[in-house]
């Protein structure tokens, strides 16, 4: 059955702002359906032009982007309430590709209303200009992490921004939290090669300050991680929901 946007679980969810039941209101009409995929299946492909665009509301995914050569670079990793497809919303196409890795369910959004959306609802509109800041001010991080960190700096500190991702969203129970990702997707977000990245979350587990095998992340110590990934453990700023 359709999950109707009064009864979101994400709307629970510490990491998100809270809606007026008029915002609820406007987005029930604005859904038109939800989506179940299973892991592996492409959900929106690099050069395409689709008449949907989503929010991920249970399970996680992956953008990536390929290059002519087949070399790939991990974008970002799709979580719960990620609002995707708004490049081809705008710019009529992907610039990436997005693909399910876990079982997943998205609300689905007609692109034919996204401009009597921003037309009727601007406080919404802004909302997702908000996210489109954000995400920009994450890929100067992610620049930053790939041009100036070394490895072991890099990895700790993908590792805290995915951990705090998931304790905002109630994904993580006793210091672990489910990471359905493998060496190589960490590897591609990061420039690194697989070896090195292998060799790198070997040398944290040593250390004690994380591990990460069986799909299972566990983080020990979180502020140490944090030092060492030159970041600072982030207060909980609150994202829009669409």
């Amino acid at each position: 059955m359709t999950t109707q946007c009064r009864y979101c679980p994400l709307r629970r969810k510490d990491a998100f702002l809270p809606m007026s039941k008029e915002e609820v209101s406007f987005m029930e009409k604005f859904k038109s359906g939800e989506l179940t995929v299973e892991p592996g299946t492409p959900i929106l492909m690099e050069g395409s032009n689709s008449p949907q665009l989503y929010t991920a509301l249970t399970g996680m995914g992956i953008r990536d982007k390929t290059l002519e050569n087949g070399s790939r670079q991990v974008i970002s990793f799709v979580f719960p309430g990620d609002f995707i497809g708004l490049q081809a919303g705008i710019m009529g196409e992907m610039g990436h590709s997005v693909e399910a890795r876990t079982h997943m369910r998205l609300c689905v959004f007609n692109r034919s209303e996204f401009w009597n959306f921003f037309k009727s609802h601007p406080e919404r509109a802004f909302d997702i200009t908000w996210l489109a800041a954000i995400e920009e001010h994450f890929m100067g991080e992610v620049l930053a992490t790939i041009g100036q960190r070394t490895a072991m700096q890099a990895i700790a500190w993908a590792m805290v921004k995915i951990f705090e991702r998931g304790q905002s969203l109630g994904m993580v129970t006793h210091n672990q939290m489910l990471l359905p990702y493998s060496q190589r997707d960490l590897a591609d977000a990061l420039g690194l090669s697989v070896v090195h990245t292998n060799k790198t979350l070997g040398a944290l587990k040593e250390r004690q300050l994380l591990s990460w095998s069986d799909r299972v992340l566990q983080i020990n110590d979180l502020a140490a991680l944090a030092k060492e990934g030159m970041t600072d453990p982030e207060s909980r700023q609150k994202r829009p929901l669409l």
